[in-house]
């Protein structure tokens, strides 16, 4: 099979208790779950309706506001609008933005399906939680350039596997039946490359910040 990321060969990886077959590119290090074991819009769906994310999460919110203070000094200080993109049933990170005095548009496939970002720029694009559900991750990004104002930033949270088999397979955050991508910050370095998009900060951890190279 080829890496739908960067479309060197990869090899297959299947022991989970669940049987599900993953991809592993030694590459890009994506590691990649096979299209057959992909769960349906309307389970995915059924899957996001048990989570209860909202401002009465104190631990939720903290989430947030330590996502957008890891970045917000390397933002336009004149930076007037954001997009939220993928934000879920409760905008709690949107909210938050527009506590800070930006002006925040918001996008999801399932609660806010309204393409509001057309015949726009941003000065932020925010995605978080959102790129290991993601069948194809490098549009997302060429989308997110397309909106993108010069200068302007694209920080993204997904939680890095460490590139261990053996760890990936006890790792709790492949269980979720809607997460079918992980990655590295060398799969971002790669991702970022194809798409004219270059890394200024990165923690290693779970949260990648870009801008246009």
């Amino acid at each position: 099979m080829k890496c739908k990321i960067c479309n060197n060969a990869t090899s297959i990886i299947s022991k989970g208790d669940d049987n599900k077959i993953y991809e592993s590119c030694p590459v890009c290090q994506a590691i990649i779950l096979r299209k057959d074991f992909i769960i349906n819009d309307t389970e995915e769906r059924a899957q996001y309706e048990n989570h209860n994310n909202s401002f009465e999460s104190k631990g939720y919110v903290e989430m947030f506001e330590k996502f957008l203070d890891y970045f917000w000094q390397n933002l336009n200080k004149n930076a007037k609008n954001a997009l939220d993109f993928g934000s879920g049933p409760g905008p709690v990170l949107a909210q938050i933005m527009k506590n800070r005095a930006l002006h925040v548009d918001i996008y999801d496939k399932f609660y806010q399906p309204k393409k509001i970002y057309l015949d726009k720029k941003y000065d932020l694009i925010t995605s978080t939680e959102v790129f290991e559900h993601l069948q194809n991750p490098l549009e997302t990004l060429m989308f997110f350039k397309k909106h993108l104002k010069e200068h302007g930033l694209i920080a993204i949270m997904t939680l890095f596997h460490d590139n261990n088999e053996e760890n990936f397979w006890k790792w709790w955050y492949r269980r979720d039946p809607t997460h079918i991508l992980f990655y590295t910050p060398k799969t971002f370095e790669v991702m970022a490359d194809m798409c004219g998009l270059k890394i200024i900060k990165c923690d290693s951890r779970r949260i990648v910040v870009l801008t246009s190279s």
